[in-house]
């Protein structure tokens, strides 16, 4: 295996660390800022920055658009996995990067939803404004009174009723839909409660104007609002659409949200890798800057051992998600579950301690809001469940390797 970067991918590499550095880092605190004034001057948090707006337009003129999408019609020239993971990587750093190159998520895995699944028709009405940055979207699968975790106790009902589905269920934590670009829905729900456990479940496409969708509330991420983004509680009543909307055809929900959830992995787990990477720089900067007891930080035992068990788990995460991004080029999504499955499990894992490292050479400062530790921290902490829980993933590894002993 040579996970050498390609020139294309090194080329890329190079124009999005100086973009960062010229346009995201210095702006980390004038992001805050503004979200805050939107909240004390106009009594609205969710508004999008007229930062992040203002740098999408330089960002698409400098080629770094969309780099997520993989090989299509729409983008001949896409990126395989391996090109792209070092990259968001990159644009993990800062939790609201991604979105200024059109590459955060929800949107990137339902983009790639409506690319693989959507007929031509729905292609032209959301996923093509989707590419352009125009609007942004949700995913609506999760519920609070099952364990959602597993995909198929959702108990969120569509029926067919004539030309069209209706749908009625009850959703939470769906990430994006506090923000009032949020135009449309991927909801995942029962078509046939009766059929096979893996063919209940279907997905369909719903405009977020659509009567009978009613937001509750934003829901705080150990306490921040994520705003504007936000995660919200949804309530689905009667809201009917076209029943062209539904994507493949009844009963395909599960096989599309397993083709889904690979490449987000992948994404979610490069963020946090990148997340880890800049705790990590942090740290050492904290270190080699304090004294106490009469010596720098960085001269003390526990320091430098932290400082290197640090590089040790960064550098593995790092390679099994290289090594899992060839694999789902190479040989595809199924073949790699188990790698995607570790990936999932280590990459969070390995950032969050970094990140307590971090917090702890910060002392107070680390969890205040002068330095981004906290936030990120408690952002990281939700993938351990957002993405499915580690225990899922831990019991899906040890059941592929003891088939292996038959």
């Amino acid at each position: 295996m040579d996970f050498d970067y390609s020139d294309r991918t090194k080329e890329l590499q190079a124009r999005l660390l100086a973009f960062m550095d010229a346009h995201i880092y210095p702006n980390e605190g004038a992001f805050d800022d503004e979200v805050a004034a939107n909240g004390a001057e106009r009594g609205n948090r969710w508004i999008p920055t007229t930062l992040i707006e203002r740098l999408k337009p330089l960002a698409r003129e400098q080629g770094l658009w969309n780099l997520f999408l993989p090989r299509s019609p729409r983008a001949p020239e896409g990126l395989s996995n391996l090109d792209y993971a070092p990259l968001c990587e990159i644009m993990g750093r800062v939790p609201w990067a991604p979105e200024v190159f059109n590459c955060s998520a929800p949107d990137t895995g339902n983009m790639e939803t409506l690319e693989r699944y959507a007929s031509e028709d729905i292609k032209r009405q959301w996923l093509e404004p989707l590419l352009d940055g125009a609007i942004r979207s949700a995913f609506a699968m999760t519920e609070p009174d099952v364990a959602s975790s597993d995909a198929t106790n959702v108990a969120t009902r569509i029926e067919r009723a004539g030309d069209d589905y209706v749908i009625n269920g009850h959703k939470w934590w769906i990430s994006g839909a506090g923000d009032p670009r949020c135009r449309v829905f991927i909801v995942m729900g029962k078509t046939d409660p009766g059929a096979e456990r893996h063919r209940q479940q279907s997905m369909i496409v719903v405009p977020a104007d659509t009567p009978g969708i009613t937001i509750k509330r934003p829901l705080p991420v150990f306490g921040y609002d994520d705003a504007p983004h936000g995660h919200c509680e949804i309530l689905f009543d009667n809201v009917r659409v076209p029943a062209a909307n539904l994507l493949l055809g009844e009963g395909r929900g599960f096989e599309i949200a397993q083709g889904r959830l690979g490449p987000g992995r992948i994404h979610h787990c490069m963020r946090a890798i990148g997340v880890a990477e800049r705790a990590l720089e942090l740290m050492c900067k904290r270190l080699a800057s304090r004294v106490a007891f009469g010596r720098p930080l960085a001269d003390q035992g526990v320091w430098r051992e932290r400082i290197a068990e640090a590089r040790i788990r960064i550098d593995t995460a790092r390679l099994l998600t290289l090594k899992t991004a060839w694999l789902m080029d190479t040989v595809g999504n199924k073949k790699a579950q188990s790698e995607i499955a570790m990936i999932k499990v280590l990459a969070p894992t390995v950032a969050q301690q970094v990140l307590d490292w971090a917090i702890q050479a910060h002392g107070a400062a680390g969890v205040s809001g002068d330095f981004p530790l906290a936030y990120q921290w408690a952002a990281n902490r939700t993938l351990r469940l957002a993405d499915g829980p580690d225990e899922v993933h831990r019991n899906a590894i040890a059941k592929l390797e003891l088939a292996r002993y038959g």
